[in-house]
């Protein structure tokens, strides 16, 4: 497949990804005023916070209360994260969160273990677990996650079929006893993927699932992350992670050379989406200046180039000026 897609959908995570990943907590009051001026972009999903260890993640220790801050702006759902039962009854009892069915697995042993503290099967085995509390609470289940889907610094190589062994217990579970088919998101974790294993990754997930809606979760670790989102476009997939300003990263992933890059940039991708005719239903010049704001609050230079260089459009404006001056 080669068709670009018409229009996809964004999802930040800037906010929950990018502060949990720095070793300093940051005041409240910034953190509330990225997420809203995030919520003003047009951006219809944005993952906030965490509802996790605060031993482990002292950064997201006042979660509950940053959703009790943030603005609600109709039509924008402001979403956690939570590994565990008890992360999920605390994001429950917050009024602002947006809660979301979301499943999570591992294509390598060695992550989820360092990650979960049990080995990659243990870690599927629990989402029947998952299934049954979800349906308990009345919560559909929108996605499932397979993490570190391209490779891993602990692992190395992940063969294709420790991926699609997952797509099939996803594909026993769903679409043929009543149950919707959730997103399957392939989350290029720790930042192996190329392009061409985008393309045999995602072609082996549609193979097996043909009617399920694809989405990627793109790490800019070394330096590819704009080509996998253009390798993806091309396989047809329309959803997508991304952080404002690039923040972000994986802070379990043993990078070498101190901190890397984190998620694929929200800016920088919608504007690749846009030059290209696909639309997003995004303010990028409102998108840069929130990326701006990130800027500010983190206090050294973001990886965002867009935020940077800026757009086109002023120089559009320019010389259409000087055309008709």
């Amino acid at each position: 497949m080669s068709d670009l897609p018409s229009a996809i959908e964004i999802h930040e995570e800037g906010p929950r990804e990018g502060f949990q990943f720095e070793k300093k907590i940051f005041p409240l009051p910034d953190r509330v005023a990225l997420v809203n001026a995030l919520s003003h972009t047009g951006l219809k999903q944005i993952q906030v916070a965490s509802f996790v260890s605060p031993k482990h993640v002292p950064q997201m220790v006042d979660s509950a209360e940053l959703f009790a801050a943030i603005e609600k702006v109709p039509g924008v759902k402001h979403t956690g994260l939570w590994l565990n039962e008890k992360g999920f009854r605390q994001a429950s009892a917050v009024e602002n969160v947006d809660l979301n069915g979301t499943l999570l697995f591992y294509a390598s042993n060695a992550f989820a273990l360092q990650n979960n503290g049990c080995g990659a099967d243990e870690m599927r085995r629990r989402q029947d677990d998952w299934i049954q509390l979800y349906d308990g609470a009345g919560l559909a289940i929108s996605s499932v996650y397979i993490m570190t889907a391209f490779g891993c610094n602990l692992q190395g190589e992940i063969p294709i079929e420790a991926v699609t062994e997952n797509v099939r217990w996803v594909l026993e579970r769903f679409g043929s006893n009543g149950r919707s088919m959730p997103a399957i998101y392939l989350a290029d974790t720790v930042g192996w993927a190329v392009p061409t294993e985008i393309e045999r990754r995602v072609g082996a997930v549609r193979e097996l699932a043909p009617t399920a809606r694809i989405g990627l979760h793109l790490h800019d670790t070394r330096g590819v992350g704009p080509a996998n989102f253009y390798a993806a476009l091309r396989m047809g997939v329309d959803l997508f992670d991304s952080s404002v300003a690039g923040l972000g990263g994986c802070p379990f992933a043993g990078h070498i050379h101190g901190t890397a890059a984190g998620n694929i940039c929200t800016e920088d991708v919608v504007f690749m989406a846009h030059e290209m005719g696909i639309k997003t239903g995004i303010d990028l010049d409102g998108l840069i200046d929130a990326a701006l704001l990130a800027e500010r609050i983190i206090g050294r230079p973001l990886g965002g180039r867009i935020m940077h260089s800026g757009s086109l459009r002023q120089f559009r404006e320019a010389a259409s000026f000087e055309k008709h001056a």
